[in-house]
């Protein structure tokens, strides 16, 4: 008998798992409490159906998903690059431009909140599921912690992963935080919502690829995408009495 012929070697599947554990919606960081800014839209903008909720997750993945692909790539980057150089010493001072950068990418107070909020929760998850000294120090920063994609592109790196991963990872949060939302507020067909985020999959790809290639620059020439209608929902969800997300 002939030898069967898999294609890809093991070796090199060996960080897939930690990658899909960052991309699933149960990994335990709080995002599961947040809609990405569809239950604003939702309401505010009409959307009601598949098709609408399948412009919103590309709209949402082009802008605001491209700036946190590439803000996670390059936290990841910044923290191998910190703990190679001497174990972590210079780590805080490394990725301090990034949330200095995002808060600028960030115009509402409330989702510059949120996303600070989310990321102490994914250091502190990282801290229990990858141990990581690297990790130790990020969870001591005084105030309100790092933002989301710092946080991510910190964990992925202590779970030994590449920025171009962590880019992927990123963007596939993306949208999938916000289609998992669309299912619990429209009463959407599960199967139909993940059949577009399936078919979703390549654009992701591409936009993590664009993300990666400037993680290796300074903070300033990042991607500063915008998807200012999220910003401006963003501050009257706060408002709401009764809501169904965080975010």
């Amino acid at each position: 008998m002939g030898t069967v012929q898999t294609g890809t070697p093991m070796a090199d599947l060996t960080g897939l798992p930690a990658l899909m554990q960052l991309a699933d919606g149960r990994f335990p960081t709080g995002g599961h409490a947040h809609s990405g800014g569809f239950e604003a839209a939702a309401q505010r903008e009409g959307i009601n159906d598949l098709p609408a909720m399948e412009e919103f997750l590309i709209g949402r993945l082009r802008t605001t998903g491209l700036v946190a692909a590439a803000f996670t790539a390059a936290a990841c980057q910044y923290f191998h690059q910190a703990m190679a150089a001497d174990q972590g010493a210079s780590l805080l001072d490394r990725l301090a431009p990034l949330g200095r950068e995002l808060d600028a990418r960030t115009p509402s107070p409330v989702l510059r909140t949120v996303s600070r909020r989310l990321g102490r929760q994914l250091i502190r998850t990282g801290r229990v599921v990858w141990p990581h000294q690297g990790l130790d120090r990020l969870a001591s920063v005084p105030g309100q912690g790092v933002h989301q994609p710092v946080g991510l592109g910190a964990v992925a790196a202590a779970a030994g992963q590449p920025p171009a991963h962590a880019a992927v990872a990123a963007a596939q949060e993306s949208i999938a935080g916000p289609a998992t939302a669309a299912v619990r507020l429209l009463g959407l067909d599960p199967f139909a919502v993940n059949a577009v985020v399936a078919r979703l999959g390549a654009e992701v790809v591409r936009v993590a690829s664009e993300a990666t290639g400037p993680a290796d620059g300074p903070a300033s020439a990042l991607p500063a995408s915008a998807g200012y209608l999220l910003d401006v929902s963003a501050e009257f969800h706060a408002t709401w009495e009764v809501r169904l997300f965080a975010s």
